[in-house]
């Protein structure tokens, strides 16, 4: 059985088979804003056998750059992830307990040092569970791999060159719709939007059993909100979560957007313009 290649979602049945015959290595990101430690523990509490725990902010962050979650360097990340027992030749499958909300983040990262290889376990561990697989609570000691930097396959875009191209873009919010709307920011300082970006947000992108939703409906959902080409940049709080538009957009179809890593929280602190209420608002000088 092989996957390499194919859709950038895995399910449970298919990660089953290839871990019966050894061809994924798999890892478990969990993680919870404000609880720091609970994703370790629980993993420790119980994983897929032989998953690797890697953690936002230790493994998928850098300690310097815009926001609350800079991207590592790429160099950085390829060194951690060889540390970890990830290597060149291998097909991570990456999971988490929130609809792949953190996974996400390690798809699009991997993806970015120009690893092809790397799924997102669709509905994650607690599809798992349901369809009667074991977890383990003895975690691996993998032996370290090499993983080198190649061509990215991603695209980013700074708060510089962002506010550049207000209203020639098509911008995403992948933020509840509370926050978008200024309603309420438990996080960052000012509460809006980016003038011009438009809601979508990243927990709507499953079903009921954080599975995602058809092609399809993806491709409709994203299209109803002016998404169309190449030129289409997402945002969330911190660059995590808008990971999973982009991925809904791949999965859907569409052309992977562009992803503004430091998102709200670098906006936000940088005296930029701000929007409030449901419409987008417009391109306002700075």
């Amino acid at each position: 059985m092989t996957v390499r290649g194919a859709d950038p979602l895995l399910s449970v049945d298919e990660l089953a088979a290839l871990l019966d015959i050894g061809e994924a290595k798999v890892a478990d990101t969990r993680w919870y804003l404000g609880e720091p430690e609970r994703g370790r523990e629980a993993y420790d509490e119980g994983h897929i056998s032989g998953a690797v725990y890697v953690n936002l902010e230790k493994h998928m962050s850098g300690e310097h750059g815009p926001g609350r979650h800079p991207l590592p360097s790429r160099s950085n990340f390829a060194a951690t992830m060889g540390m970890l027992g990830f290597g060149d030749d291998d097909l991570v499958v990456a999971y988490d307990d929130r609809g792949g909300a953190i996974a996400a983040r390690l798809w699009w990262i991997l993806r970015d040092i120009g690893h092809h290889e790397v799924r997102v376990l669709d509905g994650g561990l607690p599809a798992w569970v349901s369809a009667g697989h074991l977890v383990d609570t003895t975690p691996p000691s993998p032996e370290p791999s090499t993983m080198t930097v190649k061509p990215s396959m991603t695209r980013t875009i700074d708060r510089e060159a962002l506010a550049e191209s207000l209203g020639e873009i098509t911008l995403v919010d992948a933020r509840s719709m509370e926050r978008y709307r200024g309603d309420e920011e438990p996080l960052d300082p000012i509460a809006g939007h980016i003038p011009t970006a438009v809601n979508v947000p990243y927990e709507e992108n499953v079903d009921t059993e954080n599975r995602f939703l058809p092609a399809r409906m993806l491709a409709a959902r994203y299209r109803s909100v002016g998404v169309r080409g190449p030129d289409t940049v997402v945002y969330c709080g911190s660059g995590v979560t808008a990971c999973h538009d982009a991925l809904a957009m791949v999965v859907a179809g569409l052309e992977e957007p562009i992803l503004y890593p430091g998102s709200w929280s670098d906006w936000s602190t940088a005296d930029m313009p701000v929007a409030t209420g449901d419409e987008p608002g417009e391109a306002l000088p700075y």
